[in-house]
């Protein structure tokens, strides 16, 4: 069941649109906490997020612009607010789309099932993960950022697959080992440093300052502004 997290300060609406949406099988939570959003995100980890721009303490600009941080999750904005430069500004935010109060409970499942369908269906024909404005393609074994594409060796791939996954977290090194070897007990540690620094420096052809981060006895993780 896939996970849908509102972000809505009016309560009718945001129970309205929770009561509905479970009619179609997801599972829907109505957060209240507006101090700590980014939070509960990360506890609750849904599958698409629903955000209101006017929110108490922080607006949901903010709260987008945040979780676009750390977090490719789609976005939908749902607001009052329907001026074009609001509508701009939630896209170049990091929104996937936007929905002008009022709208038909259909036009709104229509748009999320169609925003899920189109970021999880992973068919083999279109083997695609992305993070920010990077792209990485399982099939051909390449990495793309804007016009610029690199080919990858095949651990070079798994090494960016699982940190594409597991964007959120840092995957430690004894996970990266027995993914690229299905084992870390006979492989030299060195062996996956060697197969680290080599993909850092083909992906400095990107021009991002220091893409994969490294946390000393924790692992490694996506990051950059």
């Amino acid at each position: 069941m896939q996970k849908i997290m509102i972000v809505e300060d009016d309560e009718i609406i945001a129970s309205t649109i929770q009561k509905h949406l479970e009619t179609w099988n997801y599972e829907v939570n109505v957060i209240d906490d507006f101090e700590h959003v980014l939070d509960i995100y990360l506890k609750q980890r849904p599958e698409l997020i629903l955000l209101d721009i006017s929110l108490p303490f922080y607006n949901g600009y903010h709260w987008c612009q945040q979780i676009r941080k750390i977090s490719s999750v789609p976005i939908i904005f749902i607001s009052s607010a329907n001026e074009n430069m609001n509508i701009v500004m939630a896209i170049s935010m990091g929104a996937d789309d936007f929905i002008t109060k009022p709208f038909d409970l259909s036009v709104l499942t229509a748009k999320v099932q169609a925003l899920l369908r189109r970021t999880y269906s992973f068919s083999k024909s279109t083997q695609v993960l992305t993070y920010k404005d990077l792209i990485l393609n399982l099939l051909d074994a390449t990495i793309s950022y804007h016009d610029q594409t690199i080919e990858l060796t095949k651990n070079e791939l798994k090494i960016l697959q699982i940190l594409f996954e597991k964007s959120e977290t840092f995957v430690s090194r004894d996970e990266l080992m027995m993914a690229l070897w299905q084992s870390n007990e006979f492989i030299d540690d060195n062996t996956l440093s060697v197969n680290m620094n080599r993909l850092r420096k083909k992906l400095d052809d990107f021009h991002i300052e220091q893409l994969i981060h490294t946390k000393k006895g924790v692992g490694y993780k996506l990051y950059y502004e």
